[in-house]
């Protein structure tokens, strides 16, 4: 999952397992089961993502996937959206101890960046119901760009309470898969979905 740069994922499981957990960005019942619950888990999504693809981690938090994504695929631009101050302190800490290129952090909210941010791919880690997700993430989509959205157990309901908005929102497509075959158990739950090809006008997704 991690290649070479394994040494810089468990630097960072050492930074989440301890200051991680003093600052209250993850919690203390977390601090034994980073591997499996959290880095193994936001790696998974890693083989979705085309190689040199500019990424939008929205609602970064502790960096949960961004930060794993930047560590396990060097090739990515990314940017960690989040608009809490302590947590975009933290994150450009990080940024800077494990000597992370390719990485930008940009405290404030996602829809205040619309128009601001074009992305090929937005990832978002329980951040909100994938029909808020949706309104904030697609904006900062290029058109025919991915939202990943990992979600638990209850994906595919979320989905399908969100699917009568998602045109309306700029998406074209969209459906729940498994990733991290043979990497992870139980694998991951993530939400795809694809922005229309071209812009939409009038609260309807292009053709």
């Amino acid at each position: 999952m991690f290649g070479d740069r394994f040494h810089l994922a468990v630097r960072y499981e050492e930074i989440l397992r301890t200051d991680g957990v003093l600052r209250g960005l993850v919690g203390p019942r977390e601090a034994g089961r980073m591997w499996e619950r959290h880095l193994f888990n936001c790696a998974a999504i890693g083989p979705a993502i085309d190689p040199g693809a500019t990424v939008a981690d929205v609602g970064s938090g502790a960096g949960l996937p961004g930060i794993v994504l930047a560590i396990s695929r060097p090739d990515l631009k990314i940017c960690l959206v989040e608009p809490l101050l302590r947590r975009a302190t933290f994150l450009t800490e990080v940024v800077a101890r494990l000597d992370l290129s390719g990485v930008e952090v940009r405290r404030g909210r996602a829809e205040a960046l619309h128009g601001k941010l074009i992305v090929d791919v937005v990832t978002a880690r329980a951040v909100a119901p994938l029909e808020r997700l949706a309104a904030w993430c697609l904006p900062l989509l290029r058109p025919g760009g991915l939202l990943l959205a990992l979600k638990g157990e209850r994906a595919v309901d979320e989905l399908l309470a969100a699917e009568p908005a998602l045109p309306g929102l700029g998406g074209a497509s969209w459906g729940v898969d498994l990733m991290g075959q043979g990497m992870v158990d139980p694998l991951v739950r993530v939400v795809r979905v694809r922005r229309a090809d071209t812009d939409w006008r009038g609260g309807h997704a292009a053709p």
